[in-house]
């Protein structure tokens, strides 16, 4: 296996580059007078924040201990501060769940639950609603209009550490077609989070790009004129929800106190905003078909 592929290289990299301004102080678990929670980049600070705050102060309450939100510009920021401490508990894909698992002790222990009650999501690929070719992908199916088209279009993935803005689409659209992305696009970049890559399909910066369902429902909130621009010509098959992890070196009290709060929180006016209805207990190996995606993808790059 490649595991020092492009993939896990720029993801070491860029998440080193968040991180290396907090290693001169890493915290101890047993000396925690206050928890981070890492908040992985799906959009803006901006528009995260306000959805993110009123949970982190509940939890704050709960735990009786400060809890503060951690966001970085892109997903490794938050495996790499796990990785050395600064980070205690984290909201993951199932991408970045692994990674953080292998490299920065991370232990999930809930996952979750959307706002309709299931547990899961949809990658997508996504095309401007008037590009010229948008009736020909839909026609074809828009995984084999981009792999027989890639080399006169610019796409944008998302994040290396995405799972549907890159890992999913990367697995069923390219790896299984024995095509490497970064050497059949006319253009290929890495737009940083959904939000971005949304943008970029929105105001016709690029001719496709992934994002997924939650996104794409998010956006309805944000930017509902820029949703109305997008059109989906791809769906992958089901994603499991979200993890919820902690460092497994934190005090087995502490653990016992954050699991009974992410069980039994339910404060939909708390909750409705991440479009979530609660979490449910989760464990290391329901992320294993994630893994398997990683491992061939990595291994075929």
């Amino acid at each position: 296996m490649k595991r020092r592929s492009f993939i896990k290289t720029a993801s070491i990299f860029t998440g080193s580059l968040a991180a290396a301004k907090l290693l001169s102080n890493p915290a101890q678990a047993q000396d925690l007078k206050e928890l981070n929670f890492g908040i992985i980049s799906t959009e803006s600070q901006a528009n995260q924040k306000p959805i993110w705050e009123p949970f982190i102060s509940a939890m704050s309450e709960e735990l009786g201990m400060p809890v503060k939100a951690f966001y970085a510009t892109q997903y490794a920021g938050v495996i790499e501060a796990m990785r050395f401490g600064q980070v205690q508990l984290a909201w993951y894909g199932g991408k970045s769940y692994i990674e953080a698992n292998e490299i920065a002790d991370a232990e999930v222990f809930a996952q979750t639950v959307n706002d309709d009650g299931t547990k899961g999501y949809y990658s997508h690929l996504i095309m401007n609603k008037n590009h010229p070719d948008l009736a020909k992908a839909k026609e074809m199916g828009g995984d084999k209009y981009v792999l027989e088209n890639a080399s006169n279009l610019q796409f944008a993935f998302n994040d290396p550490n995405s799972t549907s803005g890159f890992l999913v689409p990367s697995y069923y659209v390219f790896a299984q077609n024995n095509v490497e992305p970064k050497e059949a696009f006319k253009r290929l970049i890495f737009a940083g989070n959904h939000e971005a890559t949304a943008l970029a399909i929105a105001n016709n910066q690029v001719d496709v790009a992934t994002n997924n369902s939650e996104s794409l429902s998010r956006l309805e909130k944000t930017n509902p004129d820029a949703r109305t621009n997008i059109e989906t010509i791809w769906t992958s098959t089901l994603i499991p929800s979200d993890p919820i992890a902690w460092r497994a070196d934190l005090p087995e009290e502490l653990k016992t106190k954050v699991k009974d709060f992410f069980y039994n929180y339910s404060d939909e006016s708390v909750l409705g905003p991440l479009e979530w209805q609660g979490f449910d207990p989760a464990t290391d190996d329901m992320w294993n078909p994630i893994r398997e995606l990683n491992d061939y993808v990595e291994a075929n790059a």
